[in-house]
């Protein structure tokens, strides 16, 4: 479904320069969730942004069933691949409505039956329709990131990108979301590509996980490689003994790559 050969993001030019993502290649299956992980600045959101075409400064391949991507958004694939953001606070229009939120893409892309299709996607994530009418301040953050997931969904793609989906919400609406996804993949045969600094949140989603460091992929491995922590690579076992909480003696001998 999805196929990243060679990626290159570069930021800047001369004494500016920044190689965010650095020749980055993996392949996604139809309905598989794929994870991407690493500390801040690895690159992994930067990924997503490429593949969802928010920037055009990559270089390489990007193919979406078997499609290759130019650099120019299209309504076709930007409906065939949505994407969900990190912060659910400042993704939503905070003048907008629940309802006009929802409603936007329909009109965008020439959808009908708005009402239908309104109540279905908050049925999906699990919203009462009494919220259809309120506005971002007038719910909670995990209500208001079930809403950017429902206006994901409303377009009834094949791909959702997630940045981080449950790192703005508390510990117990993370595992509800979570459980959210899980739920959705596998009622709407979804492909995910999924980022996050918490491997136990990509664990639970993801078959195989991708641990980036400075733009550059270090190691590729399945989630339950992850799980067992049986890592190959010196910077993955690090990330995962990091995830344990802060040791002084591990601090000092961080791997770095350059």
């Amino acid at each position: 479904m999805i196929h990243v050969e060679d990626l290159f993001v570069t930021f800047g030019h001369g004494p500016t320069e920044v190689r965010a993502v650095r020749g980055v290649s993996f392949s996604v299956a139809h309905g598989e969730a794929f994870g991407l992980v690493g500390e801040s600045g690895s690159g992994k959101s930067t990924v997503l942004r490429a593949i969802a075409r928010l920037t055009n400064a990559w270089t390489g391949t990007i193919r979406i069933d078997g499609t290759a991507l130019s650099h120019r958004r299209d309504r076709a694939t930007a409906r065939r691949m949505q994407m969900v953001f990190q912060d659910p606070y400042g993704s939503l229009h905070p003048r907008h409505t629940v309802n006009d939120i929802l409603q936007e893409p329909l009109q965008i892309h020439g959808i009908d039956r708005h009402d239908e299709r309104i109540l279905g996607a908050l049925d999906d994530v699990g919203l009462g329709r009494e919220l259809r009418f309120r506005y971002p301040h007038q719910i909670s953050g995990g209500q208001r990131q079930r809403v950017a997931i429902a206006r994901a969904l409303i377009l009834e793609p094949e791909i959702l990108l997630l940045d981080e989906p449950t790192s703005a919400l508390d510990v117990s609406v993370q595992a509800e979301i979570l459980n959210l996804l899980v739920r959705l993949r596998q009622a709407h045969g979804l492909t995910y590509i999924m980022v996050s600094h918490n491997l136990a949140v990509v664990a639970h989603i993801c078959e195989r996980v991708a641990v980036m460091n400075r733009g550059r992929f270090v190691e590729e491995l399945t989630a339950d490689s992850l799980r067992s922590a049986t890592p190959t690579d010196a910077y993955t076992r690090q990330l995962i003994a990091a995830s344990g909480g802060y040791d002084r003696e591990l601090a000092r001998g961080i791997v770095t790559y350059e």
